[in-house]
């Protein structure tokens, strides 16, 4: 325990209370893993907590919830009184707490039993769900009834399939049963909540067995999934239903929230797009172009910031792109996208082709390879595929007697292409010539 966190509990136990830091932290440090928070539960009521600590800035904002901010050192140290939860009525909140002097009726009221340890220097873990053999199994199970548990907080749904996925655990089966029973309340959650966590659950190690295994847990606030659940590709390409190609994809893909997301939603179009020729063979062509307004739809609505689905859309729009060292055709793309989203597109691809069948899979990787290459080439090269290294500019026009705005943009736009296409050399002399007689031929 950091010092600062000793501290808040000898002097609670000094004053004559009981003292722990609580959940997350315990469970993270007997894994090994540096806890982000840590939580302190005690006897001591809120005006007993704030008399031990008159000397420090306090934040009472959670007073009514048996919660008492302790600022020291630039950071604020939670401190709640043990408490059992009231009546749970919207799947959400409780609608009171009950202060209490049993620090196991407060564990008691937790969600799962790796989360419900408290521990202190004196009294070292105190354990009474069985939370460090549930670590050792590599187990998620719900303190009590996870019927009830999940109906009380219909998120802890989600935070199951969270730290499962991130600490690569098992369900236990009658928390995984009611888990997948009790889904539907999902929708009484805050989209801002379910994206917090989903956010969370995407981005771990278990991550591809979690998505096939409660796909239908996941389509509750993801709809637009549910089509891709048991659709067969028939075509070489594929050896995979569209559902676990993509969970497939996720895994591979490194833990990157928007990486992570576009191979979630990547096919999503290919239901509405599916055509089969005589031979039986499926096509989706045009499948990106849904799959991007899917996309776009469905993190809308799960209220995710708008530059994380500006990259994700524009990623999945672009995914179905077949690269090779095509100079041209590689600066036309970085001219739409930029180089940071350029570099994620690498990624997605190969995530794309390693979750495909291995059909001619040696050729796609290969061209993968060669579009990098040139792709460093044209970077290291600084190849022109923007305006800005166009070698002249707006001024230069207007000095050339072309004012107008509009046909300045043009003009300019016009030069860009020809240089990328190679058909023009990026030289101020010859760009001017060309700009006049561009400009004199309109």
């Amino acid at each position: 325990m950091p010092k600062d966190v000793k501290f808040i509990i000898n002097t609670l136990n000094n004053a004559g209370y009981e003292a722990y830091i609580v959940g997350g932290c315990v469970r993270d440090c007997i894994l090994g893993i540096a806890p982000n928070d840590w939580d302190i539960t005690t006897s001591a009521k809120t005006e007993q907590i704030k008399s031990c600590f008159s000397d420090f800035d306090l934040v009472e904002t959670g007073e009514k919830h048996g919660t008492i901010g302790i600022i020291i050192n630039n950071i604020c140290y939670e401190v709640t009184t043990y408490r059992v939860d009231g009546e749970y009525k919207d799947n959400r909140h409780p609608e009171n707490v009950i202060f209490t002097d049993s620090l196991e009726q407060d564990l008691a009221r937790r969600d799962f039993t790796i989360n419900a340890m408290a521990y202190n220097d004196e009294k070292g873990i105190v354990d009474p769900f069985n939370g460090e053999r549930d670590l050792s199994l590599k187990a998620i199970r719900c303190v009590g009834n996870p019927d009830l548990r999940f109906k009380e907080d219909a998120l802890r749904i989600l935070r199951a399939l969270r730290f499962a996925s991130t600490y690569n655990f098992d369900i236990e089966v009658n928390t995984a049963y009611a888990l997948v029973l009790n889904r539907n309340l999902l929708n009484n959650i805050a989209a801002e909540r379910i994206s917090s966590e989903f956010s969370k659950m995407l981005c771990g190690t278990n991550i591809s067995y979690i998505l096939r295994r409660y796909k239908d847990v996941v389509a509750v606030f993801l709809p637009e999934l549910v089509a891709t659940f048991d659709f067969e590709q028939n075509n070489s390409h594929h050896n995979k239903t569209v559902w676990k190609h993509s969970a497939a994809a996720v895994s591979i893909i490194e833990p990157d929230l928007v990486l992570r997301m576009t191979m979630l939603l990547h096919d999503t179009g290919k239901p509405i797009t599916l055509r089969t020729d005589q031979k039986g063979v499926d096509h989706f062509h045009g499948h990106n172009h849904f799959s991007a307004v899917y996309g776009a739809n469905a993190l809308k609505r799960l209220k995710y910031p708008q530059k994380l689905i500006d990259e994700v859309v524009t990623l999945i729009e672009y995914h179905d792109i077949r690269f090779n060292d095509n100079k041209r055709q590689i600066k036309h793309i970085l001219n739409k996208i930029g180089t940071d989203t350029f570099k994620k597109l690498l990624k997605v691809q190969y995530a794309d082709i390693m979750a495909q069948s291995k059909y001619k899979r040696e050729i796609k990787l290969n061209n993968l390879k060669l579009a990098q290459k040139a792709f460093s080439e044209i970077i290291e090269q600084k190849e022109c595929f923007t305006l800005k290294d166009l070698q002249i500019t707006g001024s230069d026009l207007i000095h050339l007697g072309i004012t107008d705005g509009k046909t300045i943009g043009k003009i300019l736009n016009t030069l860009l292409d020809n240089v990328i296409n190679e058909t023009v050399e990026n030289n101020p002399i010859v760009l001017k010539k060309l700009a006049l007689q561009i400009n004199s031929e309109n």
